[in-house]
């Protein structure tokens, strides 16, 4: 049997406000199959953020699992969350979040060095050029426009090839334009890489190019879309 990529089971999340708990998440149950991309929608509060950062392990349960190729990460230290995170997902933001201080290259080379690759500088500028700005390489982040920012963002993310890539409205700040671009390139990179593809959007034409679209309202998954031939963010 085929081990999903992502696996949630009855997760749900629960934080104290005014005297009271109030749901994040509840009784969620998702799997992903590995080379998939699933698009999270939902209005804003219905946990869609909340969900992406249980998938990362970036915020802890109430109650439930989290699965990563079949490895429960829900309680793991935060030195071996960092080390699996650091191996197996990469992350992409709508606000970039790229150093302000290192240029575009050294953006990419950071994950890698880290990661202790053979030949950063090579993988660097391989991902450079498959961005389409290896003029821009020496360029810190404030000399290039929101789109560049984006494709340094996901050369970054795709830098050691991770098995997950986890993208929290990765088109948000750009126009329209620009943010289908950003997702034709998401699309390549996944391809040549075979990652695993999780996008929080509000955008449904956005939802519409990814293998299957997973609605939440309050904290629950309302329905699920299959998009059998969506086109863009597809294997």
């Amino acid at each position: 049997m085929t081990i999903p990529s992502i696996e949630i089971r009855h997760l749900s999340h629960r934080l104290p406000s005014g005297g009271r708990m109030l749901t994040i998440l509840d009784d969620i149950n998702l799997a992903i199959a590995a080379g998939e991309s699933v698009a999270i929608l939902g209005p804003s509060g219905s946990g869609k953020s909340t969900l992406l950062a249980m998938m990362a392990g970036l915020d802890r349960p109430t109650a439930g699992e989290v699965l990563l190729n079949g490895e429960p990460i829900h309680n793991l230290s935060e030195d071996r969350l960092a080390i699996l995170r650091r191996r197996n997902v990469g992350f992409v933001f709508q606000n970039f979040q790229l150093l302000a201080n290192q240029t575009a290259r050294e953006n990419i080379l950071l994950p890698l060095e880290l990661a202790g690759e053979s030949s950063p500088g090579d993988r660097a500028d391989e991902l450079l050029e498959q961005v389409g700005l290896m003029a821009r390489g020496h360029h810190y982040p404030v000399q290039l426009s929101g789109g560049e920012q984006q494709r340094i963002a996901l050369a970054r993310a795709f830098a050691t090839r991770p098995r997950i890539l986890l993208a929290d409205e990765p088109t948000g700040n750009l126009d329209g334009a620009t943010g289908e671009r950003i997702l034709e390139l998401l699309a390549d990179l996944r391809r040549r890489e075979g990652t695993t593809v999780v996008l929080v959007t509000h955008d449904v034409s956005v939802a519409e190019l990814t293998d299957r679209a997973v609605h939440l309202r309050d904290g629950r998954i309302e329905r699920e879309d299959n998009h059998p031939a969506s086109g863009v963010i597809t294997g």
